[in-house]
């Protein structure tokens, strides 16, 4: 009896246990399911642009079912990829990221780099760089790389001097020359070009500058190269989501022919494909 009991007891405690493992195994299957649509997370212009040029000219042939959703800002395609809200995001470049991930606890890595926006400087009230008064106010984004990226645009260009070996976490009290005397107006990102009317100068990104109807091939006061820049913008995923089918599929739309042509035909130079 006390054999038949123990022998019993083991046969349903192994039933139980396959029976938990099973559920395991169908949870983490649900959790890994890559049978739905890819929902990639987007900066309107160009970002979602190309995106969309994508899904009604080549998801179709390539098996690929895919969402767009846009959003305005920098943050929430970030924090909507780490909680699984949406499944990709492309909007950002590396030294953004990196400066994401480590103040935010989040986890997000590159998949493959796409395009570049060149950052530039604009004014409503000069037409050169030469034309800025002593004294004049120019707006830059907020957010510590791109701010560091303003101030290195206007160093590259002559306007003032950072301190040597400054990296991307530069603010204007590392500016050790400034023959302008300019002064320095912090703003969002996305408020930079609502600005312009009430600074001298902003200095925009190429993202926020196009959906202003701005041309930064032909607008832009000086205008960052596109010879080995570090800030080209790239397709993103939770570490962990590199090998998704659906993600791979899109890595190689995004950096075909078709899209590259796209690009140059769409932007005139405003955006540079990076591949």
């Amino acid at each position: 009896m006390r054999n038949t009991a123990k022998i019993t007891t083991a046969v349903l405690a192994a039933g139980a246990l396959t029976l938990g493992l099973t559920a395991c195994g169908a949870e983490d299957d649900k959790g890994s399911d890559t049978s739905g649509p890819l929902v990639v997370a987007a900066s309107p212009v160009p970002h979602a642009e190309i995106l969309d040029f994508v899904k009604d000219n080549l998801a179709k042939d390539a098996g690929l079912d895919l969402e767009v959703k846009e959003f305005t800002d920098y943050v929430t395609p970030n924090t909507a990829t780490e909680d699984g809200s949406v499944d990709a995001n492309y909007f950002q470049n590396q030294p953004y990221l990196d400066d994401f991930n480590k103040k935010k606890g989040t986890h997000i890595v590159p998949v493959v780099t796409v395009h570049l926006e060149p950052l530039g400087l604009y004014s409503n009230k000069a037409e050169k760089v030469g034309d800025l008064k002593s004294g004049a106010t120019i707006a830059v984004p907020n957010d510590t790389v791109n701010e560091a990226r303003a101030l290195k645009l206007l160093d590259a260009n002559g306007i003032i001097t950072l301190k040597e070996g400054v990296g991307n976490e530069a603010t204007p009290a590392d500016i050790v020359k400034n023959p302008k005397k300019l002064e320095f107006k912090e703003l969002e990102a996305a408020q930079t070009p609502r600005s312009l009317d009430d600074v001298d100068a902003a200095v925009i990104n190429g993202n926020y500058a196009i959906e202003s109807d701005l041309k930064p091939a032909e607008d832009a006061l000086v205008l960052e190269s596109a010879t080995d820049n570090p800030y080209g913008n790239f397709l993103a995923v939770k570490e962990g989501n590199e090998n998704d089918p659906r993600v791979k599929k899109l890595a190689k739309l995004l950096t075909s022919d078709e899209v590259k042509k796209f690009i140059e035909d769409t932007y005139a130079g405003s955006v540079v494909a990076s591949f």
